[in-house]
């Protein structure tokens, strides 16, 4: 997998693009409370990846390629006009997604997606606040700070994104150990934001399927054919 550059001018909708292509080893997926955009390139085929709340282990069959789009919070809702309520852990297949060339998108993801975002309205930047904030504090807080009530907060990320506030902040906290460095436990868990390191194990074991120091030393479930 390489990962491209993303433009100055598509960080406000953009948090990364990466293009893939299967060899035919072990595979993971692991959670993300991100919307992707996905294009076969071989198939020319278009989908919405909902948030991921848990690990997926698989195998593609070699040559299989595509395009990721990780939207930044929130900006799937505006350049898709409809709720992500529902989508989570779903898969949503998409002829076409108006001013966005598909066939661009796959041969030039950064034009592509230069072009079909230029005149678009800046989105409303409450939702990626929101999620800032949810980082380093409770839904509660979260919900002071931005003088919402937890309900409206609820209701706002659930259309956005398609989880909780609760449930994005746990999937970021498992990205968070997934990325950091070697060192110990006990700091990662803090770093993270875990009460200790046996929540962090619970909560990892929970989303990854096994404890953060068995994925590490690649104990970590059979891998299943993808053949999609």
């Amino acid at each position: 997998m390489s990962s491209l550059v993303v433009p100055p001018a598509l960080l406000r909708w953009v948090a990364g693009i990466d293009v893939a292509t299967a060899v035919g080893s072990a595979a993971v997926d692991v959670p993300d409370h991100a919307t992707t955009l996905l294009v076969r390139t071989d198939k020319r085929e278009l989908v919405v990846m909902g948030p991921r709340t848990r690990a997926a282990y698989h195998v593609a069959a070699p040559g299989h390629s595509c395009v990721r789009v990780r939207m930044r919070p929130g900006r799937a809702q505006a350049l898709l006009g409809r709720s992500l309520n529902g989508l989570a852990d779903g898969v949503l297949p998409l002829r076409e997604l108006p001013g966005l060339d598909i066939d661009q998108l796959a041969a030039d993801p950064v034009t592509a997606l230069e072009r079909a975002l230029a005149d678009r309205p800046e989105p409303s930047e409450r939702l990626e606040e929101a999620a800032r904030l949810l980082v380093g504090t409770t839904v509660t807080a979260t919900a002071a700070r931005l003088d919402i009530s937890e309900r409206r907060l609820h209701a706002l990320f659930t259309d956005a994104t398609g989880l909780s506030p609760k449930r994005f902040a746990r999937i970021d906290r498992v990205r968070t150990v997934l990325a950091a460095d070697a060192g110990r436990w006990a700091d990662i868990a803090a770093t993270a934001g875990y009460y200790d390191q046996s929540h962090m194990t619970a909560e990892f074991r929970h989303f990854m399927g096994v404890p953060p120091a068995a994925f590490t030393a690649g104990r970590r479930p059979a891998a299943t054919l993808c053949t999609a």
